[in-house]
């Protein structure tokens, strides 16, 4: 799985999502500009010990990702979205692309991708969950679909084992 992020802007968001992407052996995409420096202390502080494990890549530009990765399927996270997430047919190599925190991903891209446009949804007037949660939401969905590949899915105790119960 690879999750994208269209010029995030807070450092503790991408950090966040960096554990995230660690804990799920998802690759993490950045697109410039980015609202942050990735040596800062809070983008490190949010990914705790578990950045240096990060697999990531940064790009210079919406085009510059796109000519790095040709022929990529690639699922447009929006809250303008007619589609819910829980309906795409996520494939395993497929790319989940979130916008930046205040404004999403431009409505020109989205209009490029209508088909593969997919949203959370919400009550009310809510504009938006928070970027993290919003990709732990997706992106568990798509691990879901593809039976949780490669991932650890029983849980261990670490006092005590559950055969004791």
């Amino acid at each position: 799985m690879n999750i994208v992020l269209l010029e995030p802007e807070i450092p503790q968001n991408t950090g966040n999502i960096g554990r995230t992407c660690v804990a799920t052996g998802t690759k993490l995409h950045l697109i410039e500009p980015m609202g942050f420096r990735l040596n800062e202390k809070q983008i490190r502080r949010a990914g705790l010990d578990y950045w240096n494990d990060l697999d990531v890549t940064t790009y210079d530009s919406y085009p510059d990702f796109l000519a790095k990765n040709p022929g990529a399927k690639i699922y447009m996270a929006t809250t303008k979205a007619q589609k819910c997430y829980t309906e795409a047919a996520f494939e395993p190599d497929c790319f989940i692309m979130f916008g930046k925190e205040s404004a999403g991903i431009p409505e020109e891209i989205l209009l490029e991708n209508k088909e593969n446009s997919i949203r959370i949804p919400m009550i009310g007037d809510i504009r938006s969950l928070n970027l993290g949660n919003s990709v732990a939401i997706v992106l568990y969905e798509a691990l879901r679909q593809n039976n949780f590949e490669g991932m650890n899915r029983i849980g261990q105790l670490h006092h005590h084992s559950w055969e004791e119960a």
